[in-house]
């Protein structure tokens, strides 16, 4: 008899392994269907989120499906003093989710918490000198992507992003760029992905991408994206994420080819909310 239980029980566990995610989604589907955001709550995008008011009605309603799911799931506590509140959880989860507008939930599956503090804070750093010595002292941050699942983000950098919508600086798209970067197990600039064509196309139009931009930095030469992108391959797909969304016609002028990859990955076309 217990034999049998056993059975039971390890065929259920598998069943249940196996059908997770599907299970999870239904308990989703479930527990959102019926919410959606207040009068107010679309109120507060409109004032302070422009791409929001200019996306189409069908994007729209998709982000605030995403919005209602982000802040079922994740947690946006204060830091330092600042007291989080309804609009602050909304501009952040709206940020967040307009990069993965067309994707499935879960979004963002590593991430468990955002720390948001009332401006730029320090945070303590070790460096290692060519001696071998281990040196410590703080740096002054706007924001942080931890690989564990917590973003760090300056709230006042955070209102400073949205309310200069076309400047190619974006704290939150920065920083949750670092999280789709990180979902591989590895923070090298390259998102997950489909296939392995995906994957060669992404290292060759990538790769000479961020090469270019190196090279144009190094020889103060035009670029569209802000040099900080040249520091390393993560930081280049965080900034070029920015650049996209913020400033989609220059840089699929600049790099026709480069903004096709991006839209292929994203889904969607940043130019289209630039026409209303």
């Amino acid at each position: 008899m217990i034999n049998v239980f056993l059975m039971l029980a390890l065929l259920v566990f598998v069943v249940v392994y196996w059908r997770w995610q599907t299970i999870q989604n239904a308990f989703w589907q479930k527990k959102y269907q019926a919410q959606s955001l207040s009068h107010m709550d679309r109120q507060v995008l409109l004032k302070y989120m422009p791409i929001y008011r200019a996306m189409t009605d069908a994007d729209r309603e998709a982000l605030e499906r995403h919005i209602v799911w982000f802040l079922g799931e994740k947690r946006i506590l204060g830091r330092d003093g600042l007291k989080t509140n309804r609009a602050m959880e909304l501009i952040v989860a709206a940020d967040a989710c307009l990069l993965v507008l067309k994707q499935a939930w879960p979004l963002y599956p590593n991430v468990k918490e955002v720390l948001l503090y009332p401006s730029s804070y320090y945070a303590p750093q070790t460096s290692t000198d060519n001696a071998g010595l281990v040196n410590y002292h703080t740096s002054i941050r706007q924001g942080e992507s931890w690989p564990g699942g917590t973003l760090v983000l300056s709230w006042h950098d955070v209102l400073e992003g949205n309310r200069l919508p076309g400047d190619g600086h974006n704290l939150v798209f920065h920083e949750f760029a670092h999280q789709l970067d990180q979902q591989t197990g590895q923070t090298n600039g390259t998102p997950q992905l489909a296939t392995k064509q995906e994957y060669a196309d992404w290292a060759r139009v990538f790769s000479r991408a961020y090469a270019n931009l190196k090279s144009h930095v190094a020889y103060q030469m035009p670029h569209v994206m802000h040099s900080y992108g040249a520091t390393n391959e993560a930081e280049f797909f965080a900034v070029l994420t920015e650049t996209f969304i913020e400033k989609p016609a220059a840089l699929k002028s600049y790099d026709p080819e480069l903004y096709r990859l991006l839209m292929r990955y994203f889904q969607f076309d940043p130019i289209d909310w630039q026409r209303h």
